[in-house]
């Protein structure tokens, strides 16, 4: 297989390029661009993002429940590639680790100071309720779906077919050979669009929490200027670890980020309210799993309310444009497991995780905000990315663990960036699983260079929208993978029954010459004569 670049690498790196000048040269003019494009996304298409998301998670539960959980990623009786744990580490580092420290207190407190659907009072013991749940609901079964189904058909493709990692690869089974023409290259650019605009949006808000933290350990001045120098610096160092290996680069950070992140969640559990978390806690995840379905489809068509747009849509746009890369990386280290354990996996361990940390948190600084006066209301309202660094100072040894969690997220931003640079390096590599050094470098350039035109055509704002924008078209190719996968899974599963059927048939007729030889045997014996009609009559 030839590692050279081809059109895929071209076309992406030519579209991303052009998009870094414009919105260069025109932020201003960008931004107000990304919003028209947004509206009318949101307007015409938000039910969409709704209805897939939750497709995409029955999809792969039942995927995973039936027969076809039996079938593993690789050949039979293939052990997998890494330790469990630490395939759950690299699983967790490089799925949403820095979207999780940004938001664990900013969401709690955003919807506890302004209700979903202004359905409670502002502030009150509802809100603190509500807010729990939305945010379980988030960073819940959901998301974590969209990364599941496109890893599980990249990893079928690659290892069980023994085909090149690619996107455009899970489609062989409907589209055939076409695979191999415009339609296929079309579906890889695609992706590699998709993914760059994702990882951007989480290093851009990685930048933001970092020059939050300066500023609360080291009081380092909050802007764009100061967020764009931090993103140099984070650039220089992962472009570094991006030139080692996987299994000596992004497994021992991702391990030294499951470490530290153990260690504060355990600090925050046992020194913040630890009663009132776990009270918290087993509270929210009755009302997940109680409203779950009702959550999953609400819409405000009566008052035009734009809360559903703002968070929910946003949330699931942000997890499927980052699908492709989170998808693929996971279907990169998973080689030996079956689908069953792949699935239960991806969607059920890192969510456990998830719903331990928010309620941690985000637990805590609703404590503190309802019973010690503490004003992070008012902080998530002036500053989002404030959040969690202000409820650390109602924490003993505030400054020490402020500075621990300013290395985790810059931890995060390093494992995320990294592994955005292995899978671009695949999608653009033929599939290849070790693509060329120069490779990991271009599209971690690219990266970085997209993250600074968002910061600086409206920072938060302008992450969240290029998250939807990018989302949809790429949405809307994973129902048609679903299909694909399916379709595979189906072929797979009749060559099996029809080699069980043969092996039956086979033995069955084994069984019988057996028998009939054995009659013939008998009758031949020394000394035994065949008995004669109605002798024993």
């Amino acid at each position: 297989m030839s590692h050279r670049p081809g059109w895929v690498f071209y076309c992406s790196f030519v579209l991303l390029v052009l998009f870094v000048v414009a919105g260069g040269l025109m932020p201003a003019e960008l931004s107000r661009y990304a919003n028209e494009a947004l509206d009318f996304t949101t307007l015409h298409f938000g039910w969409l993002y709704l209805f897939a998301t939750s497709g995409f998670l029955v999809f792969c539960i039942a995927v995973a429940a039936g027969n076809y959980g039996k079938i593993r990623l690789g050949a039979d009786g293939e052990a997998p590639e890494f330790s469990y744990l630490t395939w759950l580490g690299m699983i967790f580092s490089a799925g949403m680790g820095v979207g999780l420290v940004f938001w664990a207190v900013a969401e709690p407190m955003s919807h506890f100071v302004a209700p979903p659907f202004d359905s409670a009072e502002p502030r009150g013991p509802q809100a603190a309720s509500m807010a729990m749940r939305y945010s379980l609901f988030h960073w819940g079964f959901h998301q974590w779906a969209n990364f599941a189904l496109v890893g599980l058909a990249i990893a079928y493709v690659r290892f069980r077919l023994q085909r090149p990692g690619l996107i455009s690869e899970a489609f062989r089974s409907t589209l055939g050979n076409r695979v191999d023409s415009g339609i296929g290259h079309s579906i890889n650019i695609l992706a590699v669009v998709s993914t760059v605009f994702g990882v951007a949006t989480t290093l851009g808000l990685g930048v933001i929490q970092i020059n939050s933290g300066l500023g609360a350990v080291a009081g380092t001045a909050f802007g764009v200027t100061q967020q764009l120098f931090i993103l140099a610096g984070v650039a220089v160092v992962f472009l570094l670890c991006s030139l080692a290996p996987l299994e000596s680069g992004i497994r021992y950070v991702s391990d030294a980020n499951m470490l530290l992140a153990a260690g504060l969640l355990v600090f925050v559990f046992f020194m913040g309210p630890t009663d009132f978390i776990t009270a918290a806690m087993t509270n929210a995840i009755g009302d997940y799993f109680a409203n779950m379905v009702g959550m999953s489809l609400v819409m405000t068509p009566y008052t035009g309310d734009d809360w559903v747009e703002r968070w929910t849509i946003f949330y699931w746009a942000w997890g499927l444009s980052w699908a492709p890369f989170v998808g693929s990386f996971i279907a990169r280290i998973s080689r030996g497991r079956t689908i069953r354990e792949f699935v239960f996996g991806v969607i059920g361990m890192p969510v456990l995780l998830s719903i331990v940390w928010f309620s941690t948190f985000g637990g805590s600084a609703l404590y503190f905000e309802l019973f010690e006066g503490a004003a992070l209301g008012d902080a998530v309202l002036a500053e989002m990315s404030s959040a969690l660094f202000a409820t650390l100072n109602y924490l003993p040894g505030t400054t020490i663990i402020g500075g621990l969690m300013l290395v985790l997220i810059v931890l995060f931003v390093i494992t995320s960036a990294n592994s955005a640079t292995f899978v671009l390096g695949m999608f653009t590599s033929k599939g290849v699983l070790n693509p060329k050094r120069w490779s990991r470098l271009t599209w971690g350039i690219v990266q970085v260079s997209v993250a600074g035109v968002l910061l600086l055509s409206g920072g938060l704002e302008a992450l969240q929208t290029i998250s939807i924008l990018a989302a949809f078209p790429f949405m809307v190719l994973m129902i048609f993978m679903a299909v694909a996968l399916l379709k595979s899974l189906r072929n797979e599963q009749r060559q099996i029954e029809l080699h069980e059927a043969m092996t039956r048939e086979r033995l069955l007729r084994l069984l019988a010459e057996n028998d009939h030889l054995g009659d013939e045997r008998a009758g031949s014996e020394p000394g035994l004569k065949p008995e004669e009609p109605g002798k024993n009559e």
